[in-house]
């Protein structure tokens, strides 16, 4: 009998937001049900890696605590502050240059295309 085994493709996020989205949605599940259930693609990193890799920035300076609210506050939301939005408008400054920090650190790894 042989087995016929589906082939895993790594596919990397096609933005900052992506992964950012990918994360909270992941650990907020703790077992990696959408990595191992949902599809058959799987990510270029684990849940680990992108966690190690936002407190290696703030460690360094490079997100700070406000810009880390922003970004669960509005993860949680499942989507980024808007601009246009007077009362969003703020976070969504801190949104953006948390997004370019993360996007330029994702890049150096390799996750981001």
């Amino acid at each position: 009998m042989t087995q016929t085994m589906t082939a895993v493709t790594s596919e990397k996020f096609q933005s900052a937001e992506q992964m950012w989205f990918w994360f909270l949605y992941s650990k907020s599940i703790r077992n990696n049900f959408a990595r191992m259930h949902g599809t058959p693609t799987r990510r270029p990193c684990e849940v680990l890696d992108v966690e190690t890799m936002i407190t290696k920035l703030y460690l360094a300076g490079k997100l700070t605590d406000e810009q880390l609210t922003v970004m669960k506050q509005f993860g949680d939301k499942r989507r980024a502050p808007h601009q246009h939005i007077w009362n969003e408008n703020r976070a969504a400054n801190l949104w953006n240059r948390a997004m370019d920090v993360l996007y330029d650190a994702a890049k150096k790894h390799g996750w981001i295309d």
